[in-house]
């Protein structure tokens, strides 16, 4: 049992709630990054992987999760290209934040809620990854494979940057390339890994955009 205060511990939402309250955000760019860009077109376009029955097809929206969304610039990107966008955050200071960002003409979905027990009783075609892996702490690596395995169908895909360090302090927590691989490989299939080149300071040298591709 830890004795550090609530706003001290990266689990609880009054750590990010203090954080965006005092405006210590970091990992906020206001703007979609590059490597999301290029991957809406390209999945649009089906100048990806193939998709299955369960993914959307040219003539209906693509299904995103966006976890741990934040001020929600990339919800916004992928909503202004007709995708069908659900972004989720357990900050109540998060989502005021995202709801400010998103506007009043907001078509899609915003929850404050726990991405590991939220319920919509729908399957996703993409859930987006950007900053949510490295704000958990170790422990709840396991949960997060689990749950990315249990919101895509086969052939979904998890897309986005993962915090490639040896750095067990944060967040942002480091993961090893080797323990992402473990972590993941036995429900999803690597099938891009490539070098960020517009990478935030706190990210910058240790970021990859990975697409992994439900079995």
């Amino acid at each position: 049992m830890t004795d550090k205060p609530a706003h001290q511990r990266p689990e609880v939402a009054d750590f990010w709630d203090y954080l965006f309250r005092s405006g210590t955000t970091p990992w906020e760019a206001g703007r979609a990054p590059l490597a999301l860009r290029d991957f809406a077109v390209r999945y649009e376009t089906h100048d990806f992987v193939e998709h299955t029955a369960q993914h959307a097809t040219p003539e209906s929206q693509p299904r995103v999760l966006i976890p741990g969304c934040g001020s929600a610039w990339d919800a916004a990107f992928l909503a202004s290209r007709g995708w069908s966008v659900t972004a989720l955050d357990f900050s109540t200071a998060a989502v005021a934040s995202a709801r400010a960002t998103l506007g009043d003409s907001w078509q899609g979905t915003l929850l404050l809620a726990d991405f590991f027990s939220f319920d919509l009783g729908t399957a996703f075609d993409v859930i987006y990854e950007r900053a949510f892996l490295c704000a958990l702490p170790r422990h709840r690596c396991a949960n997060y494979a689990q749950r990315m395995a249990e919101l895509l169908p086969p052939g979904g895909v998890l897309a986005g940057f993962f915090f490639l360090s040896d750095e067990a302090r944060g967040p942002p927590f480091g993961i090893l390339p080797q323990q992402l691989d473990n972590l993941l490989a036995p429900d999803f299939a690597r099938r891009e890994d490539r070098p960020v080149d517009d990478s935030l300071p706190v990210f910058a040298g240790h970021e990859r955009w990975q697409v992994w591709q439900r079995r």
